[in-house]
């Protein structure tokens, strides 16, 4: 396949059938050779993909560039971060126009209220710690892992990836003298943890299944690395933290429904880990130090997660202290000192509750009572919907809380809250530049209701100008118990100001409305997700709200927005798939794939269960694609993602437009970067304006049965 292909015919893949047989079951799959990236012609058809893209959506170049100047026109490109207090330092990150990546930096601190630093300002004794823009250069691709520094404040730990592939190579930076170490260690992992006295670094390795698997122990000046842990199992994922109070360091392993947690002296790294409680199936549960006594989070026998205590020298022991409640799911717990912060969810909505410790001398876990009982009490906030959760809350010691706020309208804002005068001061809210007016928008939650009469939560806004019904976007994700919450975007504002309405469609396999919410929307009721997603459809045209829907999601909602397009493609006057998980069966038989077995409990395991096997074949995109019209399909993919592979997506828009017809589907593969595509941010801003443009175009111009046709015919 030529990458001088035009764009007057669609490129056509060639098919090599390949036979795959489970259970009895015969398949052929004539588009598995595209999972070979090393061959030339993989990666020609790709080419050739973006080649045909470009010159089918070149008409919207003038569109896509009014959008990425109207984000950036209403970014202040130069800003900073509000800063957060650790030890002796103020903290935080600067941006300045003209520059793709962020600049950490710190002051030193006294007092708790954070220094006002204008955009564009330097205070004294600013020292830098990383400049992502030096450490970046002229590459096409950048992210940063870990960005940690140790205890006393003098070392800096930090690692990078100049490919997407989400393996590091760290090193360690001496923020005394400026001295990068010769210390450098490759192909690590996310995160990491330092030992008390700034001595060692605890990291991780993942293995060719590129699952975090081993824990190693670093000492600095040393190149002979330790293996503290490993997992055999290749269910659970592990990671490594320190706790707040710098007293433990936790090494955490963890399945999708498993959890078991060892705990070890910050102080003495070369120390054995204790397990707390050894891994029993079903129960999640996680540990925090309260100074003299542990939390833990977990879900024996409270699906929606209880909040217990235990003592240090028998953490394995939990006494309940916050019972299970049906309609609350109790998200994180945060210790302080002073007192504690529950993060929970009710009623599709997050919140924040205190536990202040008072003057009990009566023994911890008296204290704990205390704080947990009449004394306890939640934060309120005054709109309909939101998201708030605690953010940048380092220091141990300390008598205010770190907040951060959003709704669909407000955006993104940092407080803190006052423990003793029980006041939110408002830090930041994001600037918006252009004379945005938040109270020339307005946001509303409607209710759905999915083929099995379950009532299904729907966020939305809108100009409050914009007539209905009106062209609108609908988000969905629906897996993993991640929430979708009504939050802010800046891009978002050119669409609502074409007189678009965005709504959220909170389906089932998400965790708006709980962990029954999630566990009625994964394996054998994994269809929950996407007849909820076309319900929400639905209902937004039936209720007057919705003319033309289009579709978007992203990885996990990927598969939402291809087992959509397969159950009611009538529905839709586009769909976008971002990194689309589409080719689920498939990816999920291979255990030699990335990320597969620990995947076996979200959706099944179809290897080894007839049952499951038969079920995902029933709904996964790629097996379910047929001669119907679709509606216009936007497929976007990195070449080096490693959790969905490139692969899925361009061998579903290869059987899309030899099978389907409508269309046309169009595939964009960005050929260096990864999961989250494009690093810096004025290249995401025009990603995000080159979406947004297809959007529009899909959204507010009917297409002529010549444009509908083209793709079927072609095929």
């Amino acid at each position: 396949m030529s990458s001088e292909t035009q764009a007057t015919t669609p490129p056509v893949a060639k098919k090599v059938p390949t036979e795959r047989i489970h259970h009895g079951d015969t398949v052929i799959d004539e588009y598995a050779w595209l999972a070979d990236k090393d061959d030339p012609d993989t990666v020609a058809y790709l080419e050739a993909e973006n080649a045909y893209l470009k010159e089918h959506t070149t008409h919207l170049g003038d569109l896509q560039e009014r959008l990425f100047q109207e984000i950036k026109g209403r970014v202040q490109e130069t800003d900073l971060s509000v800063p957060s207090r650790k030890g002796g330092w103020w903290y935080f990150s600067r941006t300045e126009e003209g520059k793709q990546y962020a600049v950490s930096c710190r002051v030193p601190a006294t007092g708790e209220t954070p220094p006002e630093i204008k955009p564009g300002e330097r205070l004294d004794q600013e020292q830098v710690l990383l400049d992502g823009n030096e450490l970046a250069g002229d590459s096409e691709f950048f992210s940063v892992g870990v960005s940690t520094v140790s205890p006393d404040g003098t070392m800096l730990a930090y690692s990078t990836d100049y490919k997407g592939a989400e393996r590091f190579t760290l090193r360690f930076k001496n923020l005394v003298t400026g001295e990068v170490l010769a210390d450098e260690i490759e192909d690590i992992f996310y995160g990491g943890s330092w030992s008390s006295d700034g001595s060692t670094f605890f990291y991780t390795r993942v293995d060719d299944a590129w699952r975090p698997y081993q824990v190693y122990r670093h000492t600095l000046g040393t190149r002979d690395d330790v293996l503290v842990y490993e997992e055999s199992d290749e269910r659970y994922w592990v990671g490594v933290s320190l706790t707040r109070s710098e007293k433990y360091i936790v090494l955490g392993a963890g399945s999708k429904i498993t959890s078991e947690v060892r705990i070890l002296d910050a102080a003495d790294p070369t120390g054995e880990f204790r397990v707390v409680r050894p891994r029993t199936v079903g129960v999640e549960y996680g540990v925090e130090h309260a100074g003299d006594f542990f939390y833990v989070l977990h879900n024996e026998n409270a699906v929606n997660f209880e909040l217990a205590t235990a003592p240090l020298d028998d953490p394995g022991t939990w006494t309940p202290l916050i019972a299970h409640r049906d309609d609350t799911r109790l998200l994180e717990i945060d210790a302080f000192e002073g007192h504690a912060v529950v993060h929970f969810r009710r009623d599709g909505l997050t919140g924040i509750r205190v536990l202040p410790y008072g003057e009990s001398g009566d023994g911890w876990r008296a204290r704990a009572e205390a704080a947990a009982g009449a004394s306890a009490y939640e934060i309120e906030f005054p709109e309909p919907l939101y998201d708030v959760s605690p953010a940048g809350n380092p220091e141990f010691t300390t008598g205010r809380l770190r907040l951060g706020y959003t709704s669909m309208v407000t955006p993104s804002s940092v407080y803190d809250y006052d423990l003793t005068s029980r006041e939110l001061i408002l830090l930041k809210r994001r600037a918006v530049l252009g004379g945005y007016d938040p109270d020339d928008y307005e946001q509303f939650r409607e209710w759905a209701t999915a083929e099995d009469g379950t009532r299904v939560p729907i966020s939305l806004v809108k100009r409050k100008d914009t007539a209905t019904p009106a062209p609108t976007v609908l988000y969905g994700y629906g897996s993993y118990e991640t929430s979708i919450d009504p939050g802010f975007s800046v891009p978002r504002l050119s669409l609502l100001d074409r007189g678009f309405v965005f709504a959220v469609a909170h389906v089932r396999g998400g965790g708006e409305l709980g962990r029954r919410w999630y566990e009625d929307g994964k394996l054998t009721r994994k269809r929950n997700t996407f007849t909820d997603f076309v319900a929400a459809a639905r209902h937004l045209k039936q209720a007057g709200w919705s003319g033309r829907v289009v579709a978007r999601g992203g990885s996990a909602g990927g598969l939402l927005m291809g087992a959509a397009a397969n159950l009611a493609p009538e529905e839709f006057a586009g769909v976008v798939a971002e990194v689309p998980f589409v080719d689920a069966l498939n990816t999920i038989l291979d255990p030699s794939l990335p990320l597969t077995v620990i995947e076996w409990d979200e959706w099944g395991d179809p290897l080894h269960n007839a049952d499951v096997y038969a079920y995902m074949k029933s709904y996964t995109p790629y097996e379910n694609v047929d001669g119907r019209a679709y509606p216009p399909i936007l497929a976007i993919t990195s070449l080096n993602d490693t959790r969905v592979l490139y692969h899925e997506p361009a061998k579903w828009i290869a059987r899309l437009r030899a099978t389907a017809a409508g269309g046309p589907f169009l595939l964009k593969t960005e050929m260096g970067a990864g999961h989250g595509g494009r690093s810096g941010r004025y290249d995401a801003w025009r990603e995000e304006a080159f979406t947004l443009s297809w959007i529009i175009e899909r959204g507010t111009e009917e297409l002529g049965a010549e444009e509908r046709d083209a793709e079927g015919s072609a095929a």
